[in-house]
């Protein structure tokens, strides 16, 4: 329930690991995530509520991903169970 189904996972040269999923129950279609070191360097939304994803994006860029899972876990949106955030939270944690 409310997983996310990964399409890709790739560490580039530098040690960048990037993984895109399909997020479930939600209206975003797909997420990017890369993560260097323990840091979030970018995270993207393809769907959804665009001003809500993008002030997401922006927020946890920076952040660290055990930080960032901490604050994203388990917010609801419309009563769904999840929520964009809530998804990101789920790939964040195929990083740990």
């Amino acid at each position: 329930m409310h997983n996310v189904k990964v399409l890709s996972d790739v560490t580039d040269a530098n040690g960048a690991r990037t993984i895109i999923v399909e997020p479930s129950d939600v209206c975003s279609v797909r997420i990017n995530v890369t993560v260097k070191d323990g840091t979030i360097l970018d995270a993207t939304f393809t769907g959804g509520c665009q001003g809500n994803t993008t002030g997401v994006s922006k927020l946890v860029a920076g952040m660290k991903v055990r930080d960032a899972i901490d604050r994203l876990e388990g917010i609801d949106c419309g009563g769904k169970g999840t929520s964009c955030p809530d998804q990101l939270s789920k790939v964040l944690k195929l990083f740990l």
